[in-house]
């Protein structure tokens, strides 16, 4: 199979050329065998690396392996694959995630992405005694990133004192490379992380409503926005739609787990998500929530014919959403079929 890349020149609003990066989700190891998921974790990469990916999301929380080792998995199995590491600030101090950036920089000249995490899982919270209200968590989330950001960044030791964090005459060593420094992600789906976004110059991760009913207004200020969203595509309707029944089945075990996290959680996102399932399901239409519902996928998916989906697609990239996280691809061929709608939604906007 040839190749393809992803990475597109796009045309949005305001006149302005956008390029297009796709990112692909690894594998979590909480329902695999360690040689099992090594062996998974290399195939996904190398297939996201084939398709043109700028880099694939690694997952953190409590129940799953140390996201930074895995993330050398990808690093050593890969060529140019970008981790996009997600980075809780309960789980380690900022001067260890400024060391391995740096060390993974001078060990294999690779850049990384962080996903700054404000929250997780309200139970991991609980167990770490990390019980800082949600929007504090981003106040300490900003000031956890400013330091990684100056650590890397300065040539001279860093002084640095805020409201959680204090360090004195601090020098990182290696020095990381200017043209390593780490891509940063923030979910801004809150005005708390839209704001932590906005200071940090980070992308702001959403979990999208329907095209139809998003607007332009996460753009504003100069915040780069982001989205996550699943995609199931085919050349007919009714193929994809089979194909996402027998992936998403109905799954009441799964739908009960989804109402417990929701009792437990002050995920902004995962409220607003949880709160449009019942109106999504009236109509067969592109945008499908059942694998969020299901505790399968924490995102929306797309469901379509290809130019159903690129629709979407194009009236999202059109509002000046142009960084794209796909859910774990179940398959190269799967990549593929997204590489379709991308391509048909690309041409879409130019015209």
């Amino acid at each position: 199979m040839v190749p393809f890349i992803f990475r597109e020149e796009t045309m949005n609003d305001n006149g302005s050329e956008d390029q297009l990066e796709l990112f692909a989700t690894c594998p979590q190891s909480n329902a695999a065998d360690s040689e099992s998921y090594i062996r998974n974790v290399t195939t996904v990469a190398r297939w996201s690396e084939d398709c043109g990916c700028r880099g694939i999301l690694v997952y953190t929380d409590n129940s799953l392996v140390d996201a930074w080792l895995v993330s050398q998995i990808i690093v050593e199995t890969t060529k140019t694959l970008c981790p996009l590491i997600a980075v809780q600030p309960a789980y380690m101090h900022p001067y260890a995630v400024a060391k391995i950036i740096a060390s993974l920089g001078f060990l294999y000249g690779r850049r990384v992405y962080l996903n700054m995490v404000a929250g997780g899982f309200k139970n991991d919270l609980v167990a770490l005694n990390d019980v800082i209200p949600h929007d504090k968590r981003y106040v300490r989330l900003i000031e956890y990133t400013m330091i990684i950001k100056q650590l890397l960044a300065s040539p001279t030791p860093v002084t640095y004192e805020g409201e959680f964090y204090k360090i004195d005459k601090l020098k990182m060593t290696p020095a990381l490379p200017p043209e390593l420094f780490p891509g940063l992600f923030v979910s801004g789906s809150s005005e708390a992380g839209l704001e932590a976004a906005k200071v940090l110059g980070a992308t702001a991760v959403q979990y999208p409503k329907p095209a139809k009913e998003c607007d332009a207004e996460t753009s504003r200020d100069g915040i780069h926005p982001g989205i996550r969203v699943g995609i199931i595509a085919r050349e007919d309707e009714d193929a994809a739609w089979e194909i996402a029944e027998q992936r998403f089945p109905e799954d009441r075990k799964g739908q009960l787990v989804h109402q417990l996290a929701m009792k437990v959680s002050d995920s902004f996102w995962h409220k607003q998500l949880s709160e449009m399932t019942e109106q999504t399901k009236a109509n067969r239409s592109p945008y499908w929530l059942r694998p969020f519902e299901n505790y399968k996928a924490f995102c929306p998916y797309l469901v379509g014919n290809y130019d159903q989906v690129a629709g979407e697609l194009a009236t999202y990239i059109a509002l000046g959403y142009t960084t794209f996280i796909l859910d774990v691809p179940p398959s190269q061929q799967e990549l593929h079929h997204t590489k379709c709608v991308f391509d048909r939604a690309s041409q879409m906007v130019h015209a």
